[in-house]
């Protein structure tokens, strides 16, 4: 299915806002439309920047992470938390914040979201130590969990024709697919001045953000109370199998307060679903997924973050610690990765349009798992060129499978539920690479060596993205129909 395949509901609130924007203007209709654009065009470039600088923060950090351990100290555990603080918190509240963002506006939402993420973004930068740091990463991810899913419901709500909006979307990934490839290789050059300063590179991308956002037209709002027990029990579950994770690596999987996080992970998990399905406005409506795209889409997503986020973290330290490059040299390694994926992501809505959906989306996993297993393959002695060359394709999987993936599940979903089904969707992927992380973090620290775990988490991210290319392959099949 393409975005212009089949009838797709078009926001009424987007409709109406489009209609005042033009009779405001106080000229003929076709001298408004001009107008009506420039506010479109400047609300997609908000919400592109927006995305983009969350996303880079997520990625930009793993290259620096031996000068952050070399500076503020803290073994490979440590590491691991300054990467999983941020995605965590992103993970745990990004279902309450698509609600936010339905209940008070994307506009509203998004600038509240994007000055949280400043602020803590200059703590990062100016941090005194590794718990610090640790401790306002966790900020990060809070202001970050509010701007993804506001950033997808700003572009939902300025372009409401499916045709135009497929289009958005595919640039809108950009952003997020350009700073996912970019970010080791900025991270590198910018250590050549300080680590510090992929920190404090948000600050004049955030401040232009908002002058932009200044001109976007205010989004429409569905007053609801808010869903305290579903978001309590989120973190908790959440935080539970993050924290587990992590420390399965140090102290074994075995060990007491392992085994406790993991307990109340599960158990904030039922408490979570029960919750969803009694309370009178709860935060994920579980009638969501009753539609098999939503459900095909969340999977997609988390398996994709497992390999796109999962990769960039092991190769920046193996890059680091088993060939002994530099942090910018280690950046470098990335360039191939990034310049294809960059290349293509501008062509992505177009393929869609042509092939449909399924057809990008199970080629990008599928090469996922193919450069995964031949990564594993080739011995820990090859030349460097030879592992940057071997993770181009995981580079080439990002603009094949997030912007389809991402337009299919915005045409699936009623309007008023565009911020929460984006931020289920942004959820299962945040999961998907905290889990990522913790879990290749661990298999790295086990006792059988760096080598072992390397090579073990390759496997299991090919094993992931093969199973989610199955379930994508059939995605054509599903039954069309708003939730």
């Amino acid at each position: 299915m393409t975005g212009r395949a089949g009838p797709v509901l078009v926001p009424l609130e987007g409709a109406r806002t489009v209609m005042t924007l033009t009779a405001s203007s106080h000229r003929s209709p076709e001298a408004g439309a001009p107008e009506t654009d420039r506010h479109a065009t400047a609300t997609l470039v908000a919400a592109v920047l927006g995305f983009f600088v969350i996303t880079l923060d997520a990625t930009i950090v793993n290259v620096v992470l031996p000068s952050i351990r070399d500076a503020l100290g803290g073994g490979i555990t440590g590491l691991q938390w300054v990467v999983d603080g941020y995605t965590m918190m992103f993970a745990a509240l990004l279902l309450s914040a698509g609600s936010l963002s339905d209940r008070i506006g994307a506009r509203k939402a998004f600038t509240g979201g994007l000055v949280l993420f400043v602020v803590a973004s200059v703590a990062c930068g100016l941090t005194p130590s590794l718990p610090v740091l640790i401790a306002a990463r966790v900020v990060q991810g809070i202001g970050a969990a509010v701007t993804m899913p506001t950033s997808m419901a700003l572009v939902r709500h300025a372009f409401p024709d499916p045709a135009r909006r497929a289009r958005a979307v595919g640039v809108w990934a950009m952003g997020g697919a350009v700073a996912a490839a970019a970010g080791p290789v900025l991270g590198g050059v910018l250590s050549l001045v300080s680590w510090r300063m992929i920190f404090w590179i948000n600050l004049p991308v955030s401040i232009l953000t908002l002058l932009l956002l200044a001109r976007a037209p205010h989004s429409p709002t569905r007053p609801a109370p808010f869903d305290w027990i579903g978001q309590i029990t989120a973190i908790l579950a959440m935080g539970g199998l993050t924290f587990g994770a992590i420390e399965a690596g140090a102290a074994g999987f075995t060990a007491p307060q392992v085994l406790i996080s993991f307990a109340v992970a599960v158990v904030a998990l039922a408490a979570f679903i029960t919750a969803q399905a009694k309370v009178a406005h709860p935060m994920v409506p579980l009638t969501l997924f009753r539609s098999p795209t939503v459900v095909v889409a969340t999977g997609i997503g988390f398996a994709f973050m497992v390999g796109f986020y999962g990769l960039p973290f092991l190769f920046s330290l193996s890059f680091q610690q088993q060939h002994g490059l530099s942090a910018p040299a280690a950046g470098i390694a990335f360039l191939p990765m990034m310049l294809l994926s960059a290349c293509l992501t501008p062509f992505s809505a177009r393929i869609a349009e042509r092939t449909g959906p399924r057809v990008p989306v199970v080629a990008g996993l599928t090469l996922i798992a193919v450069g995964s297993i031949a990564l594993a393959a080739v011995p820990a002695s090859v030349p460097v060129w030879v592992t940057a060359l071997l993770l181009i394709p995981i580079g080439l999987s990002g603009p094949l499978v997030m912007p389809p993936t991402t337009a299919l599940l915005l045409e699936h979903v009623a309007a008023h539920h565009t911020g929460t089904a984006s931020g289920v969707f942004n959820t299962s992927r945040q999961i998907g690479g905290a889990l990522a992380v913790a879990v290749f973090g661990a298999l790295l620290s086990d006792s059988a060596g760096f080598e072992h775990g390397l090579r073990l988490s390759l496997l299991l991210a090919a094993a992931v993205a093969l199973a989610a290319a199955l379930a994508a392959s059939r995605m054509g099949a599903t039954r069309r129909g708003d939730t």
